[in-house]
């Protein structure tokens, strides 16, 4: 099909899909040297704002579609296809701009491929909020109410399969209104698109049914929160799973023990990167089975890693073993999630890693000698700490090239500006609207 527009679509430091359309009889001719965008544009907030930056007005760099990352979402309810594909950000030599997030993730890949012979796979578990005009929900977790919006989760289904998705399951979750997708995992790269695109995909379903989807973490300071749990596995070019070992401690295999601890060792500084906006923190909490702790445990859900076993025989146990990263959410942006999971793990691997020390309850039930013992601490409680154990730790303050560092910095400390400045429930309706 060549009629209609097609939309070259990225990711950017704010978690947002920015995007400039193309008659798709032209699209051919775009993947050498794509369209121009200001390299200022990486300086944008969620929220329309821009931060200061390096680039001003005039360096531009080319937003380059990677053709094997094209997706489409089928006619439905009134509205045409959407055609859309995901691009690269490159300078005018044709090189992978710095500040590119999935550039981020493609070097992170590589770096994890050189030195490990291994790659990741990984998936993303989507919960978030609908609310409509005359929508009351049903209770949380109820057949009533995936039949209530039993029309909106067959027409995500029909939609995120035709994108190329694989969902694993589409359900009601806990919080009013609160509904969750989790899709199956893809290896590398694919990983990350296959989050951007089941995002936007189930925004636009919901769209077309009078809803709005929001993936913000938290919707209201007393509501249930929205996580983006990431469930990560070390494979090599068979797709064979390197995570299990039935010999070591939780089942992990040595290569995932270092790994995990690489995460573990530099946890406060990720979750200014996979937590990273000022509304995060109010669901980042201990008892909110959202993990509060710098821990890990076997099908622990108050630990920042959970180990997560696959069910069956040896070999079902060797496909599925997995570590789920807890402290992640829809504000952030999957490629620098995955490439900032990646190089800490890696980091872990690189020094030999350490002993890791399974807990076997919730952290918040442990006495503080129980804590101290065991290495487990407390989370940052808010996005400025967040961002300062970026800088500090040694492996997240350098995974960054130094201009996507100090505009990513920017863009965080301007939310946290903007967020003081708010009254009530102001900053909770600004991120239930961005996000």
């Amino acid at each position: 099909m060549t009629d209609g527009v097609t939309y070259l679509v990225w990711h950017d430091l704010a978690g947002t899909s920015r995007t400039r359309g193309v008659p798709t009889a032209n699209l051919s001719s775009m993947t050498a040297t794509g369209l121009g965008w200001a390299c200022a544009g990486q300086a944008l907030t969620a929220f329309g704002s821009i931060v200061d930056n390096p680039w001003g007005p005039m360096d531009e760099v080319r937003q380059v579609p990677d053709m094997e990352a094209q997706f489409t979402l089928p006619p439905s309810r009134g509205h045409g296809a959407f055609r859309a594909v995901i691009c690269d950000t490159s300078t005018s030599d044709g090189a992978l701009w710095d500040c590119c997030g999935r550039g981020f993730l493609r070097k992170a890949l590589d770096a994890l491929k050189a030195e490990t012979g291994l790659t990741l796979m990984a998936s993303f578990e989507h919960e978030f909020l609908l609310t409509g005009e005359g929508y009351v929900p049903s209770p949380g977790f109820t057949l009533a109410a995936a039949m209530q919006k039993s029309e909106f989760l067959d027409d995500l289904n029909t939609a995120l399969s035709h994108a190329g998705v694989r969902p694993a399951t589409l359900e009601p979750e806990y919080g009013d209104g609160q509904y969750e997708v989790s899709c199956k995992p893809d290896i590398g790269l694919r990983a990350a698109d296959t989050c951007l695109i089941a995002r936007e995909t189930i925004r636009e379903v919901a769209r077309r049914h009078g809803l709005t989807a929001s993936f913000t973490p938290k919707p209201a300071a007393d509501a249930v929160g929205n996580g983006a749990h990431v469930h990560m596995s070390l494979v090599d070019e068979d797709g064979r799973n390197h995570t299990w070992d039935p010999s070591g401690p939780m089942e992990l295999s040595e290569v995932a023990q270092k790994f995990a601890h690489g995460i573990l060792a530099s946890v406060d500084g990720l979750v200014a990167i996979t937590a990273p906006s000022p509304v995060s923190y109010y669901r980042l909490a201990p008892h909110s089975w959202s993990c509060g702790y710098r821990a890990i445990g076997l099908q622990n859900r108050e630990a920042a890693l959970r180990v997560t076993p696959g069910i069956g025989d040896d070999a079902a146990k060797a496909k599925g073993h997995n570590l789920e990263f807890r402290p992640c959410d829809g504000t952030a942006s999957p490629y620098l999630v995955l490439g900032a999971l990646i190089m800490a793990g890696l980091a872990g691997i690189r020094s030999g890693g350490g002993k890791l020390t399974e807990i076997t309850c919730d952290p918040l039930d442990m006495t503080d000698a129980e804590r101290e013992a065991a290495g487990v601490t407390r989370l940052p409680t808010s996005l400025e700490a967040a961002l300062q154990a970026f800088q500090d730790d040694p492996v997240t303050a350098t995974m960054f090239s130094d201009d996507m560092r100090d505009v990513y910095l920017g863009i965080k400390r301007w939310e946290i500006e903007a967020a003081a400045a708010m009254e009530g429930d102001q900053v909770f309706h600004a991120y239930r609207t961005a996000y």
